[in-house]
């Protein structure tokens, strides 16, 4: 007997549901740089993906075992885990553009704009 595919592409015209995102961020305590990082992403979160993201910020010295366990060498470090693949990204992600980038959404793609509006 054969089982629905639960990855299969939606027929009939039907759209799929936008991917949901699983971010982490690791910080250094409540530094000036950990808290921008958090800021930024939080802000990024809500413009960008409202409603379709969940952050799970670490401080990385109260939970040295899980950053060591991820190979967390620079402060602050965000990490995207879904949707594939996974990516890092560090510093205090002020750079939005290269943020959008590292999550793998085309700028253009996340603000709705169309590509031939520069032409």
């Amino acid at each position: 007997m054969n089982e629905p595919n639960a990855a299969a592409p939606p027929q009939d015209g039907a759209t799929a549901d936008p991917p949901r995102y699983r971010l982490r961020l690791y910080v250094s305590g409540a530094t000036p740089r950990s808290t921008q990082a958090i800021a930024n992403i939080k802000a990024l979160g809500e413009k960008r993906l409202a409603g379709r993201y969940e952050l799970e910020v670490i401080d990385a010295y109260q939970q040295a075992e899980l950053a060591r366990d991820e190979q967390i060498v620079v402060l602050p470090t965000l990490i995207k885990s879904l949707p594939g693949p996974l990516r890092r990204m560090v510093g205090d992600l002020s750079d939005e553009e290269q943020v959008l980038l590292g999550l793998g959404l085309g700028i253009d793609e996340a603000s709705g704009k169309d590509r031939t509006d520069d032409v």
